[in-house]
């Protein structure tokens, strides 16, 4: 069973593949049993299942606060 990625809200994520218009960088709104992220390049709003979000990270940078 693989580790749970530490995220939070205001973390920047990028995905190890594009979103349909380009973006790879994403902004962490909501965290739970479903992930909402919000798109960098279009501002698209997607809720992921934690599970599939987490196995798609390649990289976290956290949120400056």
């Amino acid at each position: 069973m693989p580790d749970i990625i530490k995220i939070s809200v205001g973390d920047t994520l990028e995905l190890k593949k594009q979103h349909p218009c380009g973006g790879k960088i994403f902004t962490v709104m909501r965290i739970g049993s479903d992930v909402r992220v919000i798109c960098k390049s279009c501002g698209r709003d997607m809720t992921l299942p934690r599970e599939k979000l987490e196995r798609a990270i390649k990289k976290v940078t956290p949120a400056d606060i």
